[in-house]
């Protein structure tokens, strides 16, 4: 999901689905600084300052990663002394005046920016309790269709890939969300249904807001080169088949940019 932030009804909007990032907490942080070469003094000069942060938060329930990227900067406070850490959140604040959107991301001032527009892009997931020990992997899909994968589309996408497997029903005692529509496990052929060490554990939800699908897919157990290659396969045929995002640890890629992403990210892995 993105959105533009341009003038005080979009600020207004912006804080109230936000609900001001409350207790939320900075992942990462990056400026920009372009310069442009001016021919009529034959050198490069400022053309533009752009910061984006990417924050992670809860609020009814939902987890979500954004991205809120502000461009035509032109002040900004990214502060930290004596142990002092700007990454924790309370409530942001934001204003606009003069053609100008200002974003106080802390009490004391110490990160803050002071922008032409802005923009967020976002993921949201439901709020899933999970043994985060037993998780060796997880890939998310947020697609913008009204029907995403069903758990047949999956089976037949890694029986052609050469990756059969069996599906089994997950069953909770108590309901995870009430988006989620449907929850199991992919154990490869030829392991037992019971085993705990080698699944893809896959849970299909509705959309959380406004239109659209989610999927979850979390690698379970031990690291295994078959359960890498089943969540490689299966995110290839999604992205390839389906508009949406994915998103990675706190990385939100376009899925039509999702090859191209892990080709770079695999290059830098090896390249260490």
């Amino acid at each position: 999901m993105k959105h533009s932030i341009k003038n005080t009804e979009d600020l207004r909007w912006f804080i109230g689905h936000t609900g001001g990032f409350r207790s939320g907490y900075v992942t990462d942080l990056q400026i920009s600084k372009r310069r442009l070469f001016d021919e009529g003094t034959a050198r490069e000069v400022p053309a533009g300052t752009t910061i984006s942060l990417t924050i992670r938060y809860e609020v009814r329930g939902y987890v979500r990663v954004a991205k809120l990227t502000m461009t035509g900067v032109t002040d900004f406070s990214v502060f930290e002394q004596d142990g002092t850490d700007c990454s924790s959140l309370g409530v942001i604040q934001t204003e606009f005046n003069a053609g100008k959107m200002r974003f106080w991301f802390d009490p004391q001032g110490e990160l803050y920016v002071v922008c032409d527009e802005a923009t967020l892009d976002e993921i949201a997931t439901p709020f899933v309790t999970a043994d985060q020990a037993a998780e060796f992997a997880r890939w998310i899909f947020q697609g913008r269709a009204a029907e995403g994968p069903t758990v047949e589309w999956l089976l037949h996408k890694l029986d052609r890939a050469g990756l059969p497997c069996a599906w089994r029903d997950a069953t909770r005692a108590v309901a995870v969300h009430p988006a989620v529509q449907w929850e199991g496990d992919l154990i490869p052929a030829g392991e037992s249904t019971a085993s705990e060490e080698h699944r893809v554990h896959v849970l299909g939800y509705g959309p959380l807001e406004g239109q659209g699908f989610g999927l979850m897919l979390r690698v379970m157990g031990i690291q295994d080169r078959r359960m890498s290659r089943i969540l490689e396969v299966l995110a290839d045929q999604i992205t390839q088949q389906f508009v949406g995002d994915c998103l990675v640890g706190t990385t939100i890629i376009p899925g039509r940019e999702w090859e191209g992403w892990l080709i770079r990210e695999l290059q830098t892995r090896h390249s260490r």
